[in-house]
């Protein structure tokens, strides 16, 4: 998934080292794009988005703490992320920019927004999990095995309980990220290309995320995330396994935001849906000229 830009190591306040790739120029004068890659405990993959929005941006894009090609770390809370991404809006000179979160991103982009809502001009929420995901897991886990067959559902437990050859953990990513995808004739190819990046997934911080986020109750990410004032766009693929009800009802509580449903997409729209999630992003692009 990495695109092979060169990027660079970027030293954070407290010695932490993140994997950094900006794109474009401060003298060009545009407004600034970050790009938030999901997981948690993966790597970006997000530079065909951010080619996506190239002419209107200046795009950012880094590998969160611990993850990727940023250094080794054990800092792992919601807490910790949201600082570190104000501290790359601090190193990349802006006063307010724009953020796009994908999958647990999207998570991190709303928490960051719910609390430096100053610093955001706007938010793209895409494929998150919206409101109340601890309803909504059973159905996503009873669609990721409808979309594996039998054989497929097996061999994906077994993988699952062993220690695993490099071989056997491209196997693994490729069965676990299928289901993600709709296009029957390239999802297994791009989940296999996903799964064949030569970087480690860092369970160790999924893990931290997964167990601080159970934590939340609907009622908390209510009072949170309505806070939260700025546009956001909310997209989410038709065909992602995870409900749309969450994200539906985010959109919902919102004061300023709009959903977008994108028809035959999974989880990873801008792949199926390219146009569709570009137009999205010229909608934002034309908020950021109108209030430039």
């Amino acid at each position: 998934m990495p695109d092979g830009s060169d990027g660079h190591m970027l030293p954070l306040r407290d010695g932490a080292m993140l994997w950094v790739d900006a794109q474009g120029q401060p003298e060009d004068g545009l407004p600034g794009l970050v790009l938030l890659h999901g997981g948690a405990g993966m790597w970006d993959y997000l530079g065909p988005v951010a080619d996506l929005a190239a002419a209107s941006f200046r795009t950012v894009r880094y590998d969160q703490r611990g993850c990727g090609r940023s250094s080794p770390d054990e800092d792992y809370s919601i807490a910790r992320y949201v600082a570190d991404l104000d501290e790359l809006r601090e190193h990349f000179g802006y006063e307010r920019w724009y953020i796009f979160g994908h999958s647990f991103g999207a998570t991190l982009g709303i928490e960051y927004a719910a609390t430096h809502g100053h610093r955001v001009a706007g938010l793209v929420y895409c494929s998150g999990l919206g409101i109340g995901w601890s309803t909504h897991r059973a159905a996503y886990k009873a669609q990721q095995e409808q979309r594996l067959t039998t054989a497929e559902r097996a061999r994906l437990n077994e993988l699952a309980a062993k220690t695993r050859t490099w071989d056997e953990e491209v196997e693994w990513r490729t069965l676990s990220w299928l289901p993600d995808f709709v296009d029957p004739k390239r999802a297994r190819q791009w989940a296999a290309a996903d799964a064949n990046t030569p970087l480690p997934l860092n369970l160790a911080c999924n893990r931290a995320f997964n167990t601080e986020t159970k934590t939340w109750t609907i009622d908390d990410e209510i009072g949170r995330w309505s806070a939260v004032t700025c546009p956001v766009w909310i997209i989410h693929g038709e065909g992602d396994p995870r409900p749309a009800d969450g994200p539906r009802t985010l959109a919902s509580i919102l004061p300023n935001a709009g959903f977008h449903e994108i028809a035959n997409a999974g989880h990873q729209p801008w792949r199926e849906r390219p146009n569709a999630v570009g137009q999205v992003l010229a909608a934002v692009a034309a908020h950021a000229s109108k209030t430039s």
